[in-house]
């Protein structure tokens, strides 16, 4: 049984109650955007570990694949989306 992108969403943001995150894919692979101020000062393996905590259990069950991961800090968020064309992401 696969997750849909919506319920990952909903999980991340309610689970981690993060300021912003956004998933794309489908058929148990993801990828996720969050944005939170938490992640200042933490190393990417740390601020990965945060993302992926509430969804051991869908990995586990295989409803999950693969999860790619893109962790930013508000400021570092406007840096990217402004190089990157991203801004619309809520």
């Amino acid at each position: 049984m696969c997750i849909d992108r919506m319920k990952v969403q909903q999980l991340l943001k309610e689970s981690l109650n993060l300021e912003k995150v956004h998933v794309n894919g489908q058929d148990r692979n993801y990828e996720v955007i969050a944005i939170d101020i938490r992640f200042s000062g933490m190393t990417s393996v740390k601020r990965q570990q945060l993302i992926y905590f509430p969804l051991i259990k869908y990995f586990q069950n295989n409803d999950i694949h693969s999860v790619s991961i893109k962790t930013f800090t508000p400021d570092e968020w406007v840096n990217y989306s402004t190089l990157n064309c991203l801004s619309g992401i809520n």
